[in-house]
């Protein structure tokens, strides 16, 4: 909370339970003002209350100050009085009044199923790695508060590798608390095997047979859930199968084949609010599909849904990204689709290597359409978390790199 300017209001200092204090930054947070402009709307609505309230437990009660209108302070302290309360009784009723009177807004969900695609056909840019932080971050409880990094530096083309470091600038705001599914697309299975999962087995049901029309039950029952007690039940994944391999073997004999991945996944959207499809380093079929998947459906707002291009910031990501926008534009042009991009994630940086790096990024940011949404450092917390098999957010929630996934969530959400 920032003070305000001098003169407008005073500082008060009281004590207030560590228990209401977090609840009151939570949904404070939650609802998008102040601490100082809820403690002042407790405050009146409680002196204008005609009796009084049923006592607070203030046991334990700690430290709060906060800043409140001239004069509020010395009125509420002479009300509390008259009542026979104490101050620090009158105020955890105020407080408690105002989150009675304010309760949690629920989660905003869309109105159409977001899909991302995630994608480059250059290997090693870290899809795998945007696709799992990106789904954390959106599944994150929103009833909870979770760093979130400030996007000042997209305004600006150079980044130095201190402004990505442990202190970088970040605020603490409610999870988004979305229903996510993340898909691996992938056959190499990274996706899934970093998140502690097996493939599917070659000699089962798998995303592959259900494209192909060769489906041998519910797509519903491969889906699994992503471990972490910060994603609730929200976060699930389709993990992958190595018959991938030969999916756009599969693909060319069948029927209106760019649309056989949403006649997969068609079944499950009710159960999401954003499915994320992890693509494998291929300008083949099963991309076409992908970024079919992904196209402007009737009704749907541009930017509900789109690409996602992950790139690094050295020339081979420049050549790679030539390539993918032509295949994009391609698709646009003879299958007559409203395909958005939703912007461009600049991965394992690090201003340390020079000026292949530093140039590179500013090339990137100069990009106006698609804009770069993301800003990801080469760090060794992903690395450590891929080890172990744990998703970022939950073994390292506060990392510089969890912190950068959770902003560019809400940059695309």
């Amino acid at each position: 909370m920032t003070s305000p300017s001098s003169g407008e209001r005073e500082k008060v200092v009281s004590k207030l339970p560590s228990t209401l204090q977090q609840e009151l930054k939570i949904r404070t947070a939650q609802h998008g003002i102040d601490i100082q402009h809820a403690v002042e709307a407790g405050i009146e609505a409680w002196r204008s209350l005609g009796s009084n309230l049923s006592p607070v437990d203030t046991a334990g009660a700690k430290s709060f100050s906060t800043w409140l209108p001239p004069g509020q302070w010395e009125d509420f302290r002479e009300d509390c009085s008259h009542r026979g309360v104490s101050l620090v009784q009158g105020l955890a009723q105020s407080v408690s009044l105002w989150l009675d009177t304010n309760p949690a807004p629920g989660v905003k969900r869309p109105v159409v199923v977001k899909r991302f695609i995630v994608c480059n056909q250059k290997g090693g840019v870290g899809k795998t790695a945007i696709t799992a932080g990106t789904g954390q971050a959106l599944a994150e409880d929103s009833d909870r508060l979770h760093a979130v990094g400030v996007s000042k530096h997209f305004a600006h083309a150079r980044v130095d590798a201190e402004q990505l470091g442990d202190d970088a600038a970040h605020e603490q705001l409610p999870g988004l608390g979305l229903r996510v599914l993340l898909v691996d697309f992938d056959p190499q299975g990274h996706l899934t095997k970093q998140l502690g999962h097996d493939p599917l087995p070659l000699d089962g049901d798998s995303l592959t047979k259900h494209m192909g029309g060769d489906a041998t039950g519910k797509l519903s029952d491969l889906v699994v859930t992503v471990d972490g007690d910060r994603f609730g039940d929200r976060l699930h994944l389709l993990p992958s199968c190595t018959d991938a391999f030969l999916l756009d073997v599969k693909l060319s004999g069948v029927r209106a084949r760019e649309a056989a991945l949403e006649r997969a996944l068609t079944p499950l959207e009710s159960d999401y609010d954003v499915i994320l499809i992890d693509c494998p380093p291929s300008l083949g079929l099963s991309m076409d599909a992908a970024a079919f998947y992904g196209r402007r459906r009737d009704g749907e707002d541009p930017g509900n849904s789109g690409i996602l291009v992950v790139v690094q910031a050295e020339d081979s990501s420049a050549d790679a990204y030539g390539l993918l926008t032509s295949q994009i534009n391609d698709l646009r042009t003879d299958m007559n689709l409203e395909l958005d991009y939703l912007g461009i994630v600049v991965n394992h940086y690090d201003a340390r290597r020079g000026y292949i790096a530093t140039s590179s990024l500013e090339s990137w940011m100069a990009i106006r359409d698609p804009r770069v949404v993301g800003l990801i450092g080469d760090l060794k917390e992903q690395k450590e978390a891929v080890r172990v098999k744990q998703p970022l957010l939950d073994y390292a929630p506060r990392c510089t790199q969890s912190v950068a996934m959770r902003a560019l969530a809400r940059e695309i959400a």
